[in-house]
Order: C-alpha cells, then sequence, then structure tokens
C-alpha cells in the first residue's frame, strides 16, 4: 500500500512529536518512509512509490512548493504555473492535468492537500500535537492518534452506504475524518479548513449544456490524454523476489510459461483487460492504436509493432455458458488487432467469489472487494506492470435512475419515453408491463417535488419500520424494481435488512440530523445521487486496489481521472438516460479516434454471470462462511445476530432470491474486522511514537447519541 503523511502544528506543538526546524527527522516519524521535505510542516511517502511517481517543484521562494504524487501528465513549468496560481486560490488548477495523482501545495505557512473528483485518492485528516495530521491513508493516522473503532460508523456503512448524509466525513475510526471528494484540505499553523475547489450549478435553474456531438468528443479527448500520461511515464520491470530477469525466448516456453517457472509476477510493459465489455475494451484499443509503441524496458520489441498485453478471465465455474463464450468471443474478435497480444487466464471453483478468505493484506476499511480478491488476484497476476482497467465507467457514464426526476423539473418530459419504454421490456413480457412507464413517471414526479429534507425524514422513519430494513427491491432482482427503488433522495443498502433495531436506529438518528442542518450544496436529486454512487465506488475501487496489490503492478483507471470524470459529467441528460447510452458513447469515441470495426453484441452488460458466480461462490464456501458467523465480531459490537445471518447464507447458498451484494457487505466487514484486529505493530517509529496500534483494544463502541 502506497501513501503520503505529514502534518502542520502551531509553534507551540511543534516540539510535541512535530519535526522541528532544520531537521530531517523528527520524533515521531512512519516507517519505511522518505522525506519529501522537513520543517515545520513535513512531508512523507510511505510504500514503493517509483521515483516517477514522485514529483516535487519549487517556485520563487523555498516554501512555495508543490508534491505530485501518481501519475500526472503535466511538465514541470505546467506544475509551477498550477502552483502560482493555486498560491491566488485557485485550487482547481492544481486538479485539471491529464492522470490520476495526490498534489500537495505549500505557500509560506498555508498547505493545501488536494483530494480527485471521484474519491479514488482520498485525503484524510485527524487533531495531533496541537494541529493536525493528514494523510491518504485512514489506518496510519488512527495509529497516530490510537483511535478506537467508530461502530456507528460501521453501521452507517451497511445500511446506507452510498448515502453522504448517514455516512459524513467519518471513516471506521473514531476522529479520523475524509475529506468529501471535490474537496481539498487547507492547512495554516495546525488550524483546518476543508473547500471545494468545484463550481455549483444553481438549483433553481439548469446548468447550461453542451452538444451531444461536442460532448462526445470531450470524453473522447480525455480519455485519449488520459492514456497518453499513462504511456508518456518510463517503462518499468517488476522485481522478482529472486531477482532473476526473463532470459528472454526458451525453446517450447512462451512468455506466460517462462513468468511461471521463475515465479509469479506481472509482465514488464504496459497491458489492460480485454472482458469482451465495453469499457475494457474501449482503453484497450485506445492504448493499442496511440501514435508509438507500448515498449519495454528491457527493449524486446522496440521497434514498430510492440504489442500491448491484453488479458480476458474465462470463469470455468460461474456464470451461464452461453453468456461466458459470448464474452469471449467478443474479447477474441477484439483481440485480432495486430497490436494486441491476447492471453486468456482459466480459473475454476478455486477463483469464485468467497474463496480462499484466510489469506490477503489488511486494508485501510472494508470493501465488497475482499471476497473477490483472490478471483481478480488470478487475472491480474497474468497483466503488466502498468494494467489499463475499465473500472468506473458504468458510474461516470450511465444515467443514475434518479436523473429521470432531473429531467422532469426542468420540464423534459418526452425524454423520459425511450428510457420508461426500455424499463417495461426490460423483465419481460408480464401482465403488468403496461403499467409500468405510469409507475416509473409517477415516482419520479414523486421525487422532483420531494425537498432534500423530506427525502432524508422519509429514509430514516423508513429505517425503523418493520419492513423497511429491505434492501433495494427486496428480494426481487429485477430492472423495474431496482429502478423504483432508486428514485429516491436516500435509500437504505442491501445489507441493511440483517442489522439489529439498534443498528437501524442509530443510523435513523445520523438522517435525522442531517436533514436538520442547513443544506450547504443544493444539487437536484439526481445529481447528488449519481455523485454519491460514484463516490462510493471510487472508495470500494481504492480498497479493490490493496485487496489485489501485486508488487511492482499498477492499476490505472482512466475513467475515474479528474478530467475524464469532468468530460462525462458534461454529457446532456438526455442523452445519458437513453438505453445503451454508454455503449453508443464509447462507440462514438472508438469512431472519432478511427476505430469501427466493432464486434456484434458489442457493449452488452454481465450482470447476470456475476450473480451466478457469487452464488456459486456461495455453494462452494458455505461451511467456511458459516464457520466466520459462528462467533462473529459484528455481533459482539451489536451490528447482527449471528442466528439471522447463517440462516441468510444458507439461503442464499440454496437459491433463495436476496441481495447478494449485501451478503457480501456483511462478510468483507466480518473479515476486515478480523484482520484488523490480528494486526501487529504500527505505522509510526521514534522514542515519542505511539504505543498502542489502532483498536489494539479489541471492537469498542464509540458513544452513541441518545435515541
Amino acid at each position: 500500500m502506497r501513501w503520503l503523511v505529514g502534518w502542520s502544528c502551531t509553534a507551540s506543538g511543534a516540539g510535541n512529536g512535530a519535526a522541528p526546524h532544520g531537521t530531517e527527522a523528527g520524533p515521531v516519524q512512519p516507517v519505511g518512509a522518505q522525506l519529501l521535505w522537513d520543517g515545520p510542516a513535513p512531508l512523507w511517502a510511505v510504500g514503493d512509490w517509483r521515483p516517477d511517481e514522485i514529483r516535487v517543484v519549487h517556485a520563487g521562494a523555498s516554501l512555495t512548493r508543490l508534491a505530485v504524487l501518481g501519475r500526472c501528465g503535466a511538465s514541470d513549468d505546467t506544475l509551477r504555473g498550477g502552483l502560482l496560481a493555486a498560491r491566488g486560490g485557485a485550487l482547481r488548477h492544481l486538479t485539471a492535468w491529464p492522470g490520476s495523482y495526490t498534489a500537495v501545495a505549500q505557500v509560506g505557512r498555508r498547505l493545501t492537500v488536494v483530494g480527485d473528483l471521484a474519491g479514488a485518492r482520498p485525503v484524510f485528516h485527524t487533531s495531533w500535537s496541537g494541529g493536525t495530521a493528514y494523510a491518504t491513508a485512514a489506518l496510519p493516522l488512527a495509529d497516530l492518534v490510537e483511535a478506537q473503532l467508530d461502530i456507528g460508523y460501521l453501521a452507517a456503512l451497511l445500511a446506507c452506504p452510498d448515502s453522504p448524509e448517514a455516512l459524513g466525513d467519518g471513516t471506521p475510526y473514531a476522529g479520523v475524518r475524509r475529506v468529501p471528494p471535490g474537496h481539498a484540505l487547507v492547512l495554516r499553523d495546525g488550524a483546518r479548513d476543508v473547500t471545494g475547489y468545484e463550481p455549483q450549478a444553481s438549483l433553481a435553474v439548469a446548468a447550461p449544456q453542451l452538444a451531444a456531438e461536442q460532448a462526445v468528443s470531450g470524453v473522447r479527448d480525455a480519455l485519449v490524454e488520459a492514456v497518453r500520461a499513462r504511456f508518456a511515464a518510463p517503462r518499468h520491470a517488476p522485481a522478482h523476489p529472486s531477482g532473476d530477469r526473463d532470459p528472454g525466448p526458451v525453446p517450447g516456453m512462451g512468455p506466460a510459461f517462462r513468468r511461471t517457472a521463475r515465479g509469479s509476477g506481472p509482465a514488464p510493459g504496459i497491458g489492460a483487460d480485454l472482458s469482451g465489455g465495453s469499457a475494457s475494451a474501449t482503453l484497450a484499443l485506445l492504448a493499442a492504436g496511440l501514435p508509438g509503441i507500448p515498449g519495454t524496458p528491457l527493449g524486446h520489441g522496440s521497434g514498430t509493432g510492440e504489442r500491448l498485453l491484453a488479458v480476458t478471465f474465462n470463469d470455468l465455474a460461474g456464470g451461464p455458458v452461453r453468456t461466458r463464450e459470448a464474452e469471449l468471443e467478443r474479447a477474441r474478435a477484439l483481440a485480432a488487432n495486430p497490436r494486441l497480444h491476447h492471453v486468456v487466464v482459466a480459473a475454476g471453483a478455486e477463483a469464485l467469489p468467497y474463496a480462499d478468505l484466510d489469506r490477503g493484506p489488511l486494508t485501510d476499511e472494508p470493501g465488497p472487494s475482499l471476497v473477490t480478491a483472490e478471483r481478480h488476484r488470478r487475472r491480474l497476476a497474468a497483466g503488466s506492470a502498468d494494467h489499463f482497467v475499465g473500472h468506473g465507467a458504468r458510474q461516470v457514464l450511465d444515467a443514475h435512475p434518479a436523473r429521470l426526476a432531473d429531467l422532469l423539473m426542468d420540464r423534459r418530459r418526452r425524454h423520459l419515453l425511450r428510457p420508461v419504454s426500455a424499463l417495461a421490456r426490460a423483465d419481460g413480457p408480464s401482465a403488468h408491463s403496461l403499467f409500468v412507464p405510469f409507475t416509473v413517471y409517477r415516482a419520479a414526479r414523486r421525487l422532483a417535488r420531494m425537498t432534500y429534507r423530506e427525502g432524508l425524514e422519509e429514509a430514516a422513519a423508513r429505517l425503523l419500520r418493520p419492513t423497511g430494513a429491505a434492501g433495494p427491491g427486496g428480494g426481487t432482482t429485477g430492472a423495474v424494481d431496482a429502478s423504483l427503488a432508486a428514485l429516491t433522495w436516500v435509500r437504505p443498502g442491501p445489507a441493511a435488512r440483517w442489522l439489529t433495531g439498534e443498528a437501524l436506529a442509530e443510523v435513523s438518528v445520523r438522517l435525522h440530523g442531517a436533514a436538520l442542518r442547513p443544506a450547504a450544496l443544493q444539487q437536484r436529486p439526481g445529481e447528488r445521487r449519481a455523485a454519491a454512487a460514484l463516490a462510493r465506488y471510487a472508495a470500494d475501487h481504492r480498497i479493490f486496489e490493496q485487496a489485489t496489490e501485486i508488487r511492482g503492478q499498477r492499476l490505472h483507471t482512466p475513467f475515474l481521472d479528474n478530467q475524464v470524470v469532468r468530460a462525462c459529467r458534461a454529457l446532456p441528460e438526455a442523452l445519458r438516460v437513453q438505453p445503451g447510452a454508454r455503449a453508443s458513447v464509447l462507440r462514438a469515441v472508438l469512431a472519432g479516434a478511427g476505430i469501427r470495426d466493432l464486434p456484434a453484441g458489442w457493449g452488452a452488460t454481465s450482470h447476470a454471470s456475476h450473480a451466478a458466480a457469487v452464488r456459486a461462490g456461495l455453494h462452494t464456501s458455505l461451511s467456511s462462511l458459516l464457520a466466520l458467523f459462528d462467533t462473529p465480531l459484528l455481533a459482539d459490537a451489536g451490528l447482527v445476530e449471528a442466528r439471522v445471518v447463517r440462516s441468510a447464507l444458507r439461503a442464499a447458498a440454496g437459491g433463495e432470491a436476496l441481495p447478494l451484494d449485501g451478503l457480501a457487505d456483511l462478510v468483507s466487514t466480518e473479515l476486515w474486522l478480523r484482520r484488523l484486529l490480528a494486526r501487529r505493530g504500527t505505522c509510526w517509529t521514534g522514542p515519542s511514537a505511539p504505543r498502542q496500534r489502532a483498536v489494539a483494544g479489541g471492537v469498542t463502541a464509540t458513544p452513541r447519541p441518545g435515541i
């Protein structure tokens, strides 16, 4: 795991843990850290950062400097220009470069840490030593202040995972706060302020929208620049644990066999996922079609014709055979590109979800990817040192169902015709299909007329009703039920149905408190729900990166870059809500890049195969899951009853229609708690370092508000 950490303290607090003036190592410093700058506000980079991923530039005075960590496509002169603009308060300039990175700017005594728009590169902060400590990971800060678990936050994370009102700016650790996406943390002598850097549209007047062709062109340019920013970086050959490099061609042995013979590890150069879907295929084809070559650091194939490694996962144990074969055929057709080298990774029952849960690293917080980490690690191990994945495309391109209410607020009813008609056909012909358009329209109109406060109060009351804790759609999985459940300001998550009444009551109190506070940000329901869904996905993707991390490999998600997110937000709502909008936008992006020959069925979704794999994994690993919830820590914290969860696991494994995502949330949270309490050591060293690691005392609930 890679992270950066620093702090800003007052003059009186500088001697109590902060680094003294003129020294490079204070009484407290992170283990295995690289000091980027010292002084009263030191900054460290921790983990296996590559040299080209850490850049520090200065502008004039010694205390006017900028650190950029990650993959950034801007030159040093451009970084200095952004630093000068940020010195005057224009923080948005620090987020306008291609790539994915974290920027830390120091101008005199003012320190600014800028988070990204999606939330894939978050910033955390906590009060410490008379000032404020910040980091891009929450666990090190929890170690620094010896924090206990925040059980109320865990309850909100399970009950309403995509609700900023329930989660607030909290983390699983008491006292450690999160900077919201699209905001920056500004520190001055230890005092902190969180400020937004994105302009906000008025609630009363719709923001001016670009023409569809111009908006799609902006998405294409942003994606191409995001891919090019990765190509411009130096190539890396992952260091193998044994120190042996690939000896080159061996008679009778291909590259995959040679890597297996010398041990697992990513291949040098650049690669991409190629699942047959629209998002990963777009990135793979864009990367293969850019001027220049992927290349390798060893120089093999450095002439024209060097191919990009494309990896396809073939799940032999989960998913319908017909769907799996269709995806493979699309991937093979796409891999016919002469600049792609196609590798198919086949896996059986050992790679099903919930397999091999005893292995895996401790992540910063719980996430649903913990139950599928082994599955994805097998695919990524066959990839390259720099590997493109299409994660986040659905969240930035697709229209959230609540955007139908936004169209009604703008009096654009005619744009609802195609999406509601598609919903009527989504679940097949039935006696109720004729009433679907009217039902969806009525739900969208009700949301458009409901105020933000009314929506929060309704959600808080729903949590307290005996039938209100069910996940979206209850036990059904139809597209119509899911869309109707999403047409609200706040809705319970899929795991809420299995939480105890006390836990739900605490989350209800949080929602009531949020409803009483004046809304600092006025947004339309669809816009707000879409932003919340993107933030939740980006946070989960960050946990995915930590859970599946392979040393020497970097996962690149261009769809979560700042400039790509901005370009996708500029797409007209009328275009977003149309059926197949994501596939049509990406098809236009590829056409603009000169790629028009796409296989039949390109853009088809794979929800059915994913659900089938999850259910097969539940059935295969049922005994180990029941043992996990024999004496669960979640029950000790008062969040669930073990008997109820075990019953739900048996029912889901037997084929009963239950929200599988909710069970994954429960299992991953229980698994994360066990890993957290079993850890040894701390993130800090030095004579004044904390003597107790975070939550070393066990599952201890923080004081809860009265109910």
